[in-house]
């Protein structure tokens, strides 16, 4: 299927690796020029390096920036100002006990979470109605659908931008507009996240990673974790042409792990 974002213009948050690393490889496989954004220059120039070998007939840009700050959007911005795609993308708050965070810590969430990529939508959405063409795709998280006990700060932030998005993407302003608003929920990927949490959890039971892994993968029904690729080629697709009439939506990509109906 051929999406139709060839010579589109791409910018993805946290592309240096993972989730946000799949988004850009999809997209520039697809035919779109990509600018990617992370905040380290080494991995990040590698990256960039190896799309654009892997897609010689694209434009992959890169900028060695933090975009939950107003000093890395800038810088973004001053490279390219104008954007068909944006996939936003920003590691999540720690783990912990709700008790224990104060409001430096609340605020810190939000503003990576919640507040950067409403910042990103106010920067880039006016351009896309002018075209009459836009894609914002926000990588949230499946504790927006399943709330996680002990990431109250994730589930709170995120759940604040899905809210707000809910609002924007049915502006007849917008959606009349050829402009989509979705968010993209992962469960259980195999990325250094996951790596690292299950490193945590084995630590604290005393099991072995090994032991940890096999747990958790034996409780998605898919007895397995995504991959960063099945992430992006999913992301590539809400971003198509052929996506215009979805706007508005949380697409739950988990495995099967969310046990509800709805």
């Amino acid at each position: 299927m051929n999406l139709g974002i060839e010579g589109k213009w791409a910018l993805v948050c946290g592309a240096s690796k993972g989730l946000g690393r799949g988004c850009a490889e999809a997209l520039a496989a697809e035919g779109a020029n990509v600018l990617l954004v992370a905040r380290g220059a080494e991995v990040l120039a590698t990256t960039a390096a190896a799309i654009q070998a892997a897609n010689p007939a694209v434009q992959v840009l890169h900028v060695a920036a933090d975009i939950t700050t107003a000093e890395g959007r800038a810088a973004v911005f001053a490279v390219r100002g104008d954007f068909d795609i944006v996939v936003t993308n920003a590691g999540g708050p720690p783990p912990g006990a709700f008790r224990d965070w104060g409001r430096d810590d609340w605020i810190k969430a939000l503003d990576a979470n919640m507040l950067t990529p409403i910042e990103l939508i106010k920067a880039t959405i006016d351009g896309m109605i002018a075209r009459g063409f836009g894609r914002i795709v926000n990588i949230t998280s499946s504790s927006v659908k399943a709330p996680i006990d002990i990431l109250g700060l994730s589930n709170g932030a995120r759940s604040g931008l899905t809210g707000f998005v809910a609002g924007v993407a049915r502006n007849p302003d917008i959606a009349a507009r050829g402009v989509t608003l979705n968010n993209l929920l992962p469960g259980k990927f195999d990325t250094d996240r996951l790596k690292g949490t299950m490193a945590g959890a084995a630590q604290k039971s005393g099991q072995t990673v090994d032991a940890v892994r096999a747990q958790q993968a034996a409780q998605i029904p898919a007895r397995r974790f995504g991959t960063a690729a099945e992430f992006g080629a999913v992301c590539a697709f809400m971003c198509s042409q052929q996506a215009a009439y979805l706007t508005g939506q949380n697409i739950l990509l988990d495995g099967g792990a969310y046990p509800g109906t709805y």
